[in-house]
């Protein structure tokens, strides 16, 4: 639990410490957002905000987990795992391609930045990548970072996807989750702070499972079966404070936007955690406002294209209640308590189920 906590309060320092630093560096590098010309024109305003805060997140992150791994690195069997090490990897590299993205748009003066195409070889070459190592590492005879299993809160023994049916169901959440947070960073600290707790539920999904691990002393039936519990927790919780240090200065009025630096890693981050924890599906429950995000999205698409006309004022949905009359902060607000409610629902939806075994824990 030491090395969770320490991961958290690196990350979260060092955000908040050093996004002042990223904001001047930015700034003076003309790294300026470019809004959409569509959209609420109370958001001209912001034209020319620093953009690319979304390195902060991913260097505080990898960072807390590095040094929380150097505190503990007398304690045998306790350094970096597999499971650890993919999850970054993800984060890391879909930041990566978010940089270029936003560098682009940087750069070219316009709202849109990297090719559809471009993006998406840039998703399939990190979701493939992951999904199909994490298919390897195992320990044991059977348990590797990922299971061919479609799993709720554990693995559902009776569907499998088999090694290549798996990477194309990863690639697909990869794809749709590092996308829906993209579409939730479109108002001041709306997608930082919904994914604070969206990973601070990771953090106690993965941390429990840690404390009931199958094959272990004491171990009961409603025991997990999952490779590297503790690493997953201590990557949850260093994005978790890496994100709340930077909501401090990504808050409305916003100092500094994230972008898709941040919005594609976050994603891709949350994506692995769940592959890795063996809760894919209840990633729909916990990221609700991310899921809705994007089906605004796919259904204002799919209306248009048959109906010609809008089913919202504007996508995503956050933008149709301010062309509604709320205002940037009341949506903000309202939005992260739909978050709360989805996260709280589905933490109980988890520990529902385990103590659906009999078992007090």
């Amino acid at each position: 639990m030491k090395s969770v906590l320490i991961a958290a309060l690196v990350s979260l320092l060092f955000s908040i410490l050093c996004t002042p630093i990223a904001v001047r560096i930015f700034r003076g590098g003309g790294f300026g957002q470019e809004i959409r010309t569509e959209g609420p024109r109370s958001h001209m305003v912001k034209r020319g905000t620093p953009t690319m805060g979304g390195t902060v997140i991913i260097v505080g992150t990898v960072l807390g987990y590095l040094v929380a791994h150097l505190v503990v690195v007398t304690q045998p069997g306790r350094g970096p795992t597999a499971s650890g090490l993919l999850a970054l990897s993800l984060m890391v590299f879909l930041g990566a391609v978010g940089f270029v993205d936003d560098f682009v748009k940087v750069r070219k003066q316009r709202n849109l930045g990297l090719s559809k195409s471009a993006k998406l070889i840039g998703q399939v070459v990190g979701g493939v990548g992951f999904a199909v190592l994490a298919l390897q590492f195992h320990r044991g005879p059977k348990v590797a970072p990922a299971s061919v299993h479609l799993s709720f809160v554990r693995d559902i023994a009776a569907i499998s996807f088999g090694g290549v049916g798996f990477v194309i169901f990863a690639l697909l959440l990869v794809g749709g989750f590092s996308n829906a947070v993209n579409f939730t960073d479109g108002l001041d600290g709306l997608a930082a702070g919904s994914s604070v707790m969206v990973l601070g539920s990771y953090v106690m999904i993965s941390f429990y499972q840690f404390r009931n691990l199958c094959g272990v002393a004491g171990a009961k039936g409603g025991c997990y079966v999952v490779r590297d519990p503790l690493d997953v927790a201590l990557v949850a919780a260093a994005a978790m404070g890496a994100c709340f240090g930077f909501l401090w200065w990504n808050a409305h009025p916003a100092r500094i936007i994230m972008g898709d630096t941040g919005s594609l890693a976050l994603g891709g981050l949350v994506t692995a955690l769940a592959i890795l924890s063996r809760t894919e599906m209840l990633l729909f429950v916990l990221g609700g406002l991310f899921v809705l995000e994007i089906l605004s999205v796919v259904l204002q698409i799919a209306v248009f294209r048959t109906t010609r006309r809008r089913l919202f004022n504007m996508a995503p949905i956050h933008h149709h209640f301010e062309l509604a009359g709320w205002q940037e902060m009341t949506v903000i607000v309202r939005f992260w308590i739909v978050t709360g409610l989805a996260v709280a629902f589905g933490l109980g939806v988890f520990y529902a189920e385990f103590i659906s075994y009999g078992v007090q824990g």
